[in-house]
């Protein structure tokens, strides 16, 4: 599969979404951070804006719910017009129940994990899944500095997507940029979430294509992708 480009709009200006959002439609996916001070130490938006935003632009909708409670209110985000939709594991009470619920309103279900979160507890949960977002900074703020030691990690979600030959797609999400995501891309992801990189360019545009090219090229010799 091709890298996917993410761009995120916690780093665009929320006073020009709208427009921040047409600016990438050549991207593959519209990241939407969600928190709500509770989970994370920050407040952004909920459902009213992903409704907006649905209508904004016709770039699909990828919301990261850093929330408490997510199994009431992960459904809503979909109907608000969600293409696809993360939880994360710490917070949810039936993650099983809940991916499936996402993907019965018709989204991707996606299972998050902070950086001090393993993967090996949740592997039988992974055909339950679309996509697997390996948190590469603490989840709360944008422009935080990338996190090489996530890297290992997303080399063993990678083994574990192959050992059960799942059609798993792997996020990776902070400080994603052009001096790291060849890193990313080599050790196993193939969708990335980027935010200063590509809102904070003179072309935002231009930055997600240079981005999935980085990625592609890498993408293309390594080893975990041979045969995928």
């Amino acid at each position: 599969m091709a890298a996917q480009i993410n761009p995120s709009i916690l780093s665009a200006d929320f006073a020009r979404l709208a427009d921040e959002a047409k600016a990438v439609e050549g991207a593959d996916w519209l990241h939407v951070d969600v928190m709500d001070n509770h989970f994370v130490p920050n407040l952004t938006l909920g459902v009213p804006v992903v409704e907006s935003l649905a209508r904004a632009t016709e770039t699909p909708l990828d919301c990261h719910l850093m929330i408490e409670a997510p199994d009431r209110w992960a459904p809503q985000y979909v109907e608000a017009g969600a293409g696809s939709v993360t939880f994360h594991v710490e917070a949810a009470a039936a993650p099983v129940r809940l991916a499936r619920e996402i993907r019965a309103k018709g989204a991707r279900a996606s299972m998050a994990l902070r950086p001090a979160t393993p993967i090996e507890p949740f592997e039988d949960l992974l055909p339950e899944l679309d996509m697997v977002l390996i948190m590469t900074v603490e989840p709360g703020f944008g422009g935080q500095a990338f996190l090489d030691i996530m890297l290992p990690k997303i080399r063993r979600t990678r083994e574990l997507i192959s050992k059960h030959g799942l059609d798993l797609w792997l996020q990776v999400d902070g400080g994603v940029a052009a001096s790291t995501i060849e890193r990313c891309a080599e050790a196993g992801a193939d969708v990335f979430v980027a935010g200063s990189a590509v809102y904070g360019a003179d072309d935002p545009a231009a930055a997600v294509r240079a981005l999935r090219a980085q990625a592609d090229a890498v993408t293309a010799t390594a080893g975990w992708a041979c045969g995928h």
